[in-house]
């Protein structure tokens, strides 16, 4: 019962001019999200020329609603309002809005402008099985444990009812679509599920269906309509929502069921920076892996960030014991894109029992899941992650000095292998047994290291690079440049050697050896037009030629990851990211 996000490919943004303007033009398909989509900062358009900047705001098309970020929110609105759009939410969280722009609208150097996109929840039947529950006992847990207590689970999702088993146990709901009906806050059923996973108290069934952290909190945060619809924008809202309630609300566990289907890097993706942001505030952010399996490289955005803690499936095969545990077809596989290992780990995910919303879409639509009156059985990473939200708040629960690198640490590093789990790109570091994390959680002094990938030099340098481009600071990143040691320089110059013409040029200017050692002055235009080049991130010999091998060492980018035909023929043209990378598991 995974929430499984299909989401399309962005809409492009044609660039160029001498302000580096955006111009919107509806339908155009990028294959490259948010980057393309920035104008002046960041990218160019990939697949789109140059030079359509001189368009003028036409009347007959309707507004695009778009993500706007790169100055801070305050800067972001007011160039927002003066390209005579509307700002509908502010971002404070990335440092940007939300807004609808007109047609043909017009933004300068420096912001990045990501439209809309829209994710959806789909579903397929379960498989039938015994309806009995083993994941506490998977985990390492006893069936009558009340763990989690003082902790506030942050879960962002379609809404959660306040059934029995969730009685006294939401601290409050927020909702950002505006659409829910009196007591029943979760029309789709997915987010109730999962709750009852994370926190619910087995009340309704004598404890045997008891969540892993029954006496933590949950803080529902709506993000999706009653069929299971939402987009980018609505949750960052709700991602801005828990940062504003952290204080209040005690929050230390975000749970992220939902996936983007966007291919831009890590470093770049609006989603990815919103839950950075939760992290560094000290909230473990669980996310799911995905359901593309089984093919390597299938774990999907924001599930593909080393910093976030990414959770894949485990099937128990209906028993307790472990020996019989293995990582169902289904979930997906690392390494990522950009060589990262992942999944982290992998915990129950299928055929698990978890909280019925009555007449919801789930709960209507798949009546053969129901486990007596109260429960539903459900499959997907989905379940994954909300079984590794409830770990992370038991861990916070006893060692309240726990950040959020300390619980991915303790989670990880007392995982249990056994054959079925020994392929670290499918199970990670292997099954979570809580029990093992928890008893070493109350001695716990070291800080876990967040791993930032296979990247040659300081990672602090390296975002401080980034973050240079994303604002359009050329003199900023060039200071980072010249900051990297020379080893971390000589990688850069040669990963980024390989691209067509325009592309090899800025790539030598501004990369390599030149330009950011002595051109701090180049002029926006400069950068718009040479900065991701005309075919930018899907570029076909940056796929097979530039990050294959060489490029973020060979081990992990080769293979099969940044190879031609899956990162080009694939995953930049949209198959995997959009249509299977969330098969539904119900």
């Amino acid at each position: 019962m995974s929430p499984v996000d299909t989401l399309p490919t962005e809409q492009a943004l044609p660039c160029g001019g001498s302000r580096t303007d955006v111009t919107f033009r509806s339908r155009i398909t990028a294959l490259v999200s948010g980057v393309v989509l920035a104008c002046g900062a960041a990218a160019t358009g990939s697949a789109v020329p140059a030079g359509a900047a001189g368009a003028v705001p036409s009347a007959d098309e309707p507004p695009v609603r778009v993500v706007v970020t790169g100055a801070g929110a305050v800067s972001a609105a007011g160039a927002v309002e003066r390209a005579g759009g509307r700002v509908t939410s502010r971002l404070p969280l990335i440092g940007g809005v939300v807004a609808e722009l007109p047609a043909g609208a017009r933004l300068p150097a420096g912001l990045r402008v990501t439209e809309d996109r829209p994710v959806t929840f789909a579903s397929a039947a379960p498989s039938p099985s015994v309806a009995s529950s083993t994941v506490r006992a998977t985990i390492g847990l006893p069936p009558d444990g009340d763990d989690g207590h003082g902790v506030t689970v942050a879960l962002v999702d379609t809404g959660v009812t306040e059934v029995g088993d969730l009685a006294g146990r939401i601290v409050g709901h927020v909702d950002v679509t505006g659409t829910a009906d009196g007591a029943v806050r979760d029309g789709h059923g997915h987010g109730t599920f999962t709750a009852g996973l994370i926190a619910g108290t087995g009340a309704t069934s004598a404890g045997a269906h008891r969540g892993v952290a029954p006496g933590a909190r949950i803080l529902d945060v709506r993000v999706a309509r009653p069929d299971g619809t939402t987009d980018l924008s609505s949750v960052l809202q709700g991602l801005q929502a828990v940062a504003d309630r952290e204080r209040r609300d005690r929050i230390r566990v975000v749970n992220l069921s939902l996936a983007s289907g966007s291919p831009v890097p890590y470093q770049l993706d609006p989603l990815n920076r919103a839950l950075r942001g939760l992290w560094r505030r000290g909230m473990t952010v669980v996310v799911a892996a995905g359901n593309g399996g089984p093919a390597d490289g299938t774990v999907s955005a924001p599930g593909n960030d080393p910093v976030l803690l990414t959770a894949g499936g485990l099937d128990e095969n209906g028993t307790p014991l472990r020996d019989d545990d293995i990582v169902p077809e289904w979930s997906a596989r690392g390494p990522t894109r950009q060589g990262v290992t992942k999944p982290d780990l992998v915990a129950p995910a299928a055929s698990v029992i978890g909280l019925r919303t009555p007449g919801s879409v789930i709960d209507t639509a798949y009546p053969q899941a129901r486990v007596g009156e109260a429960y539903l059985r459900g499959s997907g990473t989905s379940m994954a992650t909300a079984v590794v939200s409830g770990a992370a708040a038991a861990l916070v629960a006893e060692n309240p000095r726990l950040r959020p690198d300390d619980v991915k640490a303790l989670l990880a590093g007392n995982a249990y292998r056994v054959p079925g789990l020994a392929d670290p790109h499918a199970a990670g570091s292997g099954g979570l047994d809580l029990a093992a994390a928890l008893a070493a959680a109350g001695s716990y002094r070291g800080r876990g290291a967040t791993a930032e990938g296979p990247v040659p030099g300081n990672p602090a340098t390296w975002r401080a690079l980034a973050a240079g481009i994303e604002a359009g600071d050329a003199a900023a990143a060039a200071r980072a440049w010249r900051a990297l040691d020379p080893a971390a320089r000589s990688w850069a110059a040669r990963s980024w050697a390989g691209l067509d013409t325009p592309a090899r040029a800025w790539a030598a200017r501004s990369w390599a050896a030149r330009s950011w050692a002595g051109r701090e002055g180049a002029d926006a235009e400069e950068w718009a037009a040479r900065s991701w080049a005309a075919r930018s991130w899907a570029a076909d010999d940056w796929a097979a030629r530039s990050w294959a091998a060489r490029s973020w060492a060979a081990r992990s980018w080769a293979a099969r990851s940044w190879a031609a035909d899956d990162w080009a023929a694939r995953s930049w043209a949209g198959d995997v990211w959009s249509a299977r990378s969330w098969t539904a598991r119900w």
